[in-house]
Parts: C-alpha cells; structure tokens; sequence
C-alpha cells in the first residue's frame, strides 16, 4: 500500500526520517511531500535517499525556460488518486487550521481536499499552542470529518517547557495508519498462494543455468497481500529479498522444489499468484563433479521443467489462479493464449524490453488480461503499487465469478 507522509515545518521534522524507515518495514510504499516551513528543518535530498522516491516540494514547478509546469499543476490529483493514505506527522497548529478551515495554499493542503484517501494527522507543537482553545477547535472539526488524531506525548519540548506537545512516538502512529487502514481489509479469510524469484537449474556442482529475476514483483505482491488481511504462503527461488512481515517463506532452489512446494500448498489456498520465473528447461544430465574446460566445444542437452502453472490449474476447483507473461514481442496476444491454454484466470502481462519494466527494476508496466474478457492497461507503477492492482483484481474477478461480495473496487 502507498501512504503519502505530509511533513510540516516544526522540529519534529527531523523525526519524519526515522518514521519513514519504520513504514517501509511495514511494507508500506512512502512518498513525501514537505511544506516551505519543513525544508527549514530538514532537506528533500534526506526523504528521497530513504523513500526511493521523488519528493514533492512545491504546487507549482518551473521548466528549464522558467515557465510553469502543466504536469506539476495537476500533479495534486495524480498522488491523491494512487495513494492509500495521508499522513501528515508532524502536523504544525498552522497545518490543523488550514487543513479544518479548507484552505489550500500549497502542495500539501490542495492534495488533502483532493484526496478520499483515509488521513492520520500526528499533530506537534508548544504545550501552550496545543492547548488554545482555536487549535483544540480545529482538531475536534477535523475527527468529525473523520480525520485520525494521534494526541502528542507529554514531556520536555524543545522550546523548553514541559507538557503536552511532543509527536506521539512510532508505534503510536504506525498503529494509527493500521486502524484507519483496516477498511481495507478485503483479503480477510483467504488464504494466497505466491511464487516469487528465478529458479537454478544445476548443470555440475559449480554452474547452474537461472534467469534475471530479482523476485520484487512477487515478493510485492505477498507483502501487499498479508497487509490486506490474506494468509500468505511465499515460495521463494534464491533472492536477497528480506521476508515480507506476517508472511510464511518456503525457500526452494529448482523448477522441481517448487513445483513440489506449490502442490502441497495449493490445497490449503484459496488463490494462486505465480510470479516466479521458472526455467522453461534444465540439465538433462547433472555432472556430479565439476566439468573441466577443455578447447574443445560443450553441448548441453536441456529437457523441459514441468509447467507448473498449468498443472495446477488442472485440479483449481473454485481456487482463482494468476499466472506471469513476460514477453519481448506480440505482447497481448500471447498473454491471451496463455490464459487460455493454462486455464487461468488472470494473466499480468508485460514488455519486458520496454524501459522502466521487467526484470531488475523497482518499477513495472503491465497489463492484466482477465478471464472474463477485460483488458486492463496500467501505467508505470512501482512494484508496490502494481500489486495492489494485481489484488484489486483478483477481488474484483471473485466477485464476477463466484458472487462474493469486493471491498474495494479496480482503480488505475
């Protein structure tokens, strides 16, 4: 899930750093945007290196020419559609008051009017400034809009004077962002089933025939499904990836490891998600000692690994199953033989030639091509983001073909 952090201009500023680091361990994706009174404090280049990501500053930005920006001027809307939540920590007594009386004078409270995102505010400021009676007004307007309040801690202010006003510690506001995110608990009940990573074919005890992938696309998706509320079975070929919290990793090396894995797991799951990029082909002979090199040619015979998607699907029952495409050319129409031909539901889709996509990036551009015949084209995304829609689907498909009920509807 992505939750836009709004950091505002106190000295808690510089605890928004930390706060970051702590989302991402909660598998959260983390944008952040500062107000003028923020960058006072702390610089952008401090987000970025930590978040990964672009951080937004200004309403308005110039081009080199020193014109206004026409993408920086509706920017506000295209972070208010893909984020999850806002949060806003610290949130100065000026930001309370803007963000209750709907003023919108910069990046920040324009994207709180545009946005229907849940919101948690962590407000931070001197004892006396907490407790005017203006600033205690504009709180109590913001919680009956529905706004989430973490009340700041009691103790030694930087101002000097003791009392209320400190920002709530992380645990507080991290499980502020969890209650406010618990309507988005639409996986409750399931049971997910993810591949994820290369498998290594060995050749001798040295050499081993594997592919690029780094596994971020399905460990994405298991993290992304655990925070929904799934029970998550993440079955790993080799990766350096850490293990999505709440989620059960089953490591294995082989086509075959896997495919014994995936079969025993596959009883107990209500879905499939195989992103793993399995070797297509292995050794047909597996030299038990290193093979010399030689001046002479080598020819290695290669026989075909078990379709593991495929044989699956052949005892799938009312189990919804999604599979991967990675292609180099003819894209959708391969992507809709292999749904067919597999007997999937869902197939995701993408170039994996195309700049931004693929194998090795953080980012992804897929389509994803539903058994019911819907196409769905989605820009380029993190993986993070790419995962929420892949779900977004699968729950909206649960709802087309077996009549249960969708939380959350499929949104680009």
């Amino acid at each position: 899930m992505r939750i836009t952090l709004g950091v505002t201009g106190g000295v808690a500023a510089y605890k928004a750093a930390e706060l970051v680091r702590r989302l991402q361990q909660e598998n959260f994706s983390v944008q952040v945007v500062m107000t003028r009174g923020a960058r006072e404090f702390i610089t952008p280049l401090t987000f970025a290196a930590l978040s990964g990501q672009k951080v937004i500053t200004d309403l308005f930005s110039e081009s080199s020419e020193g014109e206004a920006n026409l993408e920086s001027a509706i920017e506000h809307i295209a972070v208010a559609q893909r984020t999850d939540l806002l949060l806003v920590a610290p949130a100065t007594a000026d930001i309370l008051a803007k963000l209750a009386r709907g003023i919108a004078d910069d990046f920040l409270t324009t994207l709180y009017l545009a946005s229907t995102a849940p919101v948690v505010v962590a407000p931070a400021m001197n004892v006396n400034m907490w407790n005017h009676a203006a600033t205690q007004e504009n709180v109590e307007l913001l919680r009956k809009r529905g706004v989430q309040v973490v009340n700041p801690d009691e103790g030694y202010l930087a101002c000097g004077m003791v009392g209320s006003g400190r920002l709530a510690g992380q645990e507080a506001i991290i499980a502020a962002v969890r209650e406010a995110l618990q309507a988005k608990q639409d996986l409750q009940g399931e049971t997910i089933l993810v591949t994820a990573g290369p498998t290594c074919e060995d050749l001798d005890p040295v050499r081993y025939l594997t592919n690029r992938s780094s596994g971020k696309m399905g460990y994405a998706v298991a993290a992304a499904a655990q925070q929904r509320g799934a029970k998550v079975f993440l079955v790993s070929g080799p990766t350096s990836l850490e293990t999505p919290k709440g989620v059960e990793r089953i490591a294995v090396r082989s086509a075959q490891q896997m495919h014994e894995a995936v079969t025993r797991l596959f009883a107990a799951s209500t879905t499939a998600i195989l992103a793993a990029a399995v070797a297509d082909y292995r050794p047909a002979e597996q030299s038990a000692r290193k093979i010399k090199k030689s001046s002479a040619s080598l020819s290695i015979s290669l026989e075909p690994t078990i379709d593991i998607l495929a044989d699956v699907a052949k005892a799938k029952g009312d189990r919804l199953i999604v599979g991967f495409a990675a292609e180099t050319d003819n894209v959708a129409a391969n992507a809709r033989t292999k749904l067919t031909s597999k007997n999937a539901d869902l197939i995701v889709a993408n170039d994996v030639a195309a700049e931004g996509a693929g194998f090795d990036h953080d980012t992804n551009i897929v389509t994803l091509f539903s058994c019911d015949g819907r196409d769905l084209a989605l820009p380029k995304l993190t993986k993070a983001e790419v995962a929420e829609r892949i779900l977004d689907e699968i729950v909206r498909l649960r709802g087309v073909l077996h009549g249960k009920s969708t939380v959350r509807s499929s949104s680009v």
